[in-house]
C-alpha cells in the first residue's frame, strides 16, 4: 500500500510523531500536506522539509489525498477526518511501515526516547544504516526526529498509551521498565503489564526481547523469543556518559544489549554511548539566564521527576536547584497525587503551573488543580520543618515572570513537563 502513495495529508502535523511520518514520506517522493491547530517549531520544520502546511484546517487536502494520517489526539468528527477517503492513525501507519523492515522497537514507561536515540546513533556508527523514528530530536540528524537509512533495519520508539504498540510488528523489542501511568486509559498496573505481555508475544521465536533485570514488573513477563537481560550491576567500567543519572545508565545498557545482539562490536558501542550528547527536552541544556544554567526536560511522571531532580543535584552538587514544573493531564495528577507530592524533595525552589490538559485525552476530573499539589507540598514541608518557596502559577507566562524575579546568579533552572512549558526555558535564554 505505502509504495502506491502519491499524496498524503497529515492531521496534527505539528506533533513529534506525525511530523516524522511526513518527513519519511517526503523522502520517498510523496507529496505531503499537513494541518495543525497551532503553529510550532515542529510544524515549521516539516514545512522546511518540503510539506505544504496550514495552521487550522483544510478538508479539501484531506479529501484529495490517497491517505490521511492523523494524530491519536484528533477526534473522529474532525472535518478533515470526515473528508478523508482512507485514513490511518500515526501508530497504524507505523505498523504498516514496520511490515517492510526488520523492526526494532524500544518501549517502556520511561526512557524510550533517549534509549532509541542512543541505539540509533550506535547502529549508525557501526555502519548498519538504520531508518529511525524517535519521539524527540537528535542534534546530529538533519531531520531531527527521523533518520533515513538504506538498510532493512527500522528502529522505532513504541508508545504504550492506548495499546499503540500492538500495531507494530517487531523482530526485536527492548523494554526499559514498566510502571503505572496513563491511567485515563489503563485500568491498573496489571492492565499495563498485560499490554506489554501481548506486545512481546508478537515477537517471533527467532526474535529477541531485551528487558531490564532491575525492573520487577518487566521481569514478570513471559518471553518466548530469545530473552536478553541487562542490569545496572553489569555496568562496564568504560561507560562514561555525558548525561547524568542512573536512569540514563540504564537506558545506555538497554541500547548496548540490543546492539550486541545485532553484532556490533563493544568498542563501537562504548565509544558511541560515551559520545552521546543528549536529545531535545531530555535534560537538554538550553542556555544561560543571568549566569544560571537553564535545562529543559520532558519528565512528567513522578518517578521521572524525582530521578531527574536527583540527577541534577548530582551533576550540580553545589548549586541551588530552581524547578518550574507543569503537570500533564488531570487524571495523571489525581491518580498519582501522593507520588507527585514526594517527588520534589530535591528542589530548593518550586514553581508549579496549572495542569496542562492534553487534547484528545480522557479527562474525568478537572476539579483537581496544581493548587492542590502546591498546598499539600507546602503542608508537608511545614510538617518536616523544611523552609523553601513553593508557589503556584496560573500559566507558563506567569511562571516565566516568577522565574525572572527569583532566579539568582549561579542557580540551575530546571523547566519540566510534557506540555507547552518548554517555551519558558527557551524564552529565558533569548
Amino acid at each position: 500500500m505505502l509504495d502506491k502513495l502519491k499524496k498524503v495529508h497529515l492531521i496534527g502535523a505539528g506533533g513529534i510523531g506525525v511530523s516524522a511520518a511526513g518527513k519519511l514520506l517526503l523522502n520517498r517522493g510523496v507529496k505531503v500536506t499537513g494541518s495543525d491547530a497551532s503553529d510550532s517549531d515542529i510544524l515549521c520544520e516539516l514545512e522546511a522539509a518540503g510539506a505544504e502546511v496550514v495552521v487550522g484546517s483544510n478538508p479539501d487536502w484531506a479529501k484529495t489525498a490517497d491517505l490521511v494520517i492523523y494524530s491519536s489526539a484528533v477526534p473522529e468528527d474532525d472535518p478533515e477526518r470526515e473528508a478523508a477517503q482512507k485514513q490511518l492513525s500515526y501508530f497504524e501507519f507505523l505498523g504498516q511501515v514496520s511490515k517492510n523492515y526488520k523492526t526494532i522497537v524500544v518501549s517502556g514507561t520511561h526512557g524510550k526516547s533517549t534509549t532509541t536515540a542512543m541505539l540509533g546513533l550506535v547502529l549508525e556508527a557501526a555502519g548498519l544504516d538504520p531508518t529511525v523514528i524517535v519521539g524527540t530530536k537528535v542534534p546530529s540528524w538533519e531531520l531531527g526526529n527521523v533518520r533515513i537509512g538504506k538498510s532493512d533495519l527500522l528502529l522505532l520508539e513504541g508508545c504504550e498509551y492506548k495499546s499503540h504498540i500492538l500495531h507494530l510488528d517487531p523482530n526485536v523489542v527492548a523494554l526499559t521498565n514498566i510502571e503505572e501511568d496513563h491511567l485515563d486509559y489503563f485500568k491498573d498496573l496489571d492492565h499495563i503489564r498485560d499490554t506489554f505481555q501481548e506486545f512481546v508475544n508478537k515477537v517471533p521465536k527467532s526474535g529477541i526481547v531485551v528487558r531490564n533485570a532491575d525492573d520487577p514488573e518487566t521481569m514478570k513477563l513471559k518471553i518466548r523469543a530469545e530473552d536478553v537481560q541487562f542490569s545496572m550491576k553489569d555496568q562496564p567500567t568504560e561507560l562514561q556518559l555525558q548525561i547524568p543519572g542512573d536512569f540514563n545508565v540504564s537506558n545506555a545498557l538497554a541500547a548496548m544489549s540490543v546492539a550486541e545482539q545485532l553484532g556490533v562490536d563493544s568498542e563501537t558501542i562504548i565509544s558511541g554511548l560515551n559520545a552521546f550528547p543528549g536529545v531535545w527536552r531530555r535534560f537538554e541544556r538550553v542556555g544561560q539566564f543571568q549566569d544560571s544554567e537553564v535545562i529543559s526536560d520532558y519528565a512528567h511522571h513522578p518517578t521521572a521527576v524525582s530521578k531527574t531532580l536527583q540527577a541534577a543535584k548530582e551533576f550540580f552538587p553545589d548549586k541551588r536547584l530552581v524547578v518550574c514544573f507543569q503537570p500533564h493531564q488531570h487524571v495523571r495528577v489525581r491518580e498519582l497525587f501522593d507520588d507527585f507530592v514526594e517527588s520534589f524533595d530535591q528542589a530548593d525552589l518550586l514553581i508549579m503551573t496549572e495542569i496542562f490538559s492534553a487534547i484528545g485525552r480522557k479527562e474525568e476530573d478537572k476539579d483537581i488543580s496544581s493548587r492542590d499539589l502546591v498546598n499539600t507540598i507546602q503542608e508537608f514541608d511545614q510538617s518536616q520543618g523544611v523552609s523553601r518557596e513553593v508557589v503556584y502559577a496560573a500559566n507558563p507566562a506567569e511562571a516565566e515572570q516568577m522565574l525572572r524575579e527569583r532566579v539568582r546568579s549561579g542557580d540551575v533552572v530546571l523547566v519540566m513537563g510534557a506540555g507547552d512549558i518548554d517555551k519558558v526555558a527557551r524564552n529565558l535564554c533569548r
